[in-house]
């Protein structure tokens, strides 16, 4: 949504997406305008995962450390299940992650949730994901709800992205900047979803959840979205959890 007009694209690959986003945000900051881009996937992990993997107890070591190892073609062709095999080769073998297909096999990356966090000493869900309990936990890589897969392919993204002077990941980075970047959950609005007359479910979730913050922005009720618990630096957090009433009701306003 460019400063209320609602325009949707659709990109077959990461690499054209990531191309779009990168023009947009260059041709958005020469204007003079400031952007609320939104990604619809987790920016961090459960706490005590990224001090375990990186020796740094913050995401944006992790986006480091993936942006070196995820290979992302193209023509969308990954390692996505390798990187995460190696990853609970390094947490002990087993997990955190699980879920590939069948015939991709590796003895560190169960095909099913046979994973016992405890043992591994991480926790399944983040913190915020205890306010939307519909959302997947970020170690399930494949089949129906998955996240996991998203994540581990979206945040060398993020990472290119906190490079730029003008961009600020929320809410990892403390300063201010004319682009923000936020993990959002479309399904915040699943009933609206639900009545829109959109035949594509995907783009009616992000046209109404762009069309809330935007709203919202414009009566300037959008900034008690982004007050969050201190475990919120480490593990990131959705941007509108525990607000879902309010977005709805900003879709009613004219």
């Amino acid at each position: 949504m460019r400063e209320g007009v609602e325009d949707a694209t659709y990109h077959r690959t990461r690499t054209s997406a990531e191309l779009a986003i990168v023009a947009l945000l260059d041709a958005e900051v020469a204007a003079g305008r400031q952007v609320l881009l939104g990604c619809d996937f987790p920016m961090g992990f459960p706490a005590g995962f990224a001090g375990r993997l990186t020796g740094f107890r913050d995401a944006p070591a992790v986006w480091e450390w993936l942006a070196g190892r995820i290979q992302d073609g193209p023509d969308n062709r990954n390692n996505r299940f390798e990187v995460a095999a190696d990853i609970n080769s390094r947490m002990g073998g087993g997990g955190p992650f699980w879920g590939r297909p069948a015939q991709q096999k590796y003895d560190t990356l169960p095909a099913t949730k046979a994973v016992d966090y405890d043992i591994l000493d991480l926790r399944e869900r983040r913190a915020v994901e205890t306010k939307v309990p519909r959302a997947q936990p970020v170690w399930k890589l494949y089949t129906t709800g998955s996240v996991g897969s998203q994540t581990l392919m979206g945040l060398p993204m993020i990472h290119r992205l906190a490079q730029r002077r003008d961009v600020a990941v929320w809410p990892f980075a403390a300063n201010a900047a004319p682009v923000v970047v936020a993990e959002i959950y479309p399904s915040l609005l699943a009933t609206a979803v639900a009545k829109d007359v959109d035949t594509i479910k995907d783009r009616a979730q992000v046209r109404l959840l762009a069309r809330a913050l935007w709203r919202l922005a414009q009566k300037g009720r959008l900034m008690p979205f982004f007050d969050v618990p201190d475990v919120a630096h480490e593990e990131g957090w959705i941007l509108g959890a525990g607000h879902a009433a309010l977005l709805a009701k900003a879709l009613t306003w004219a």
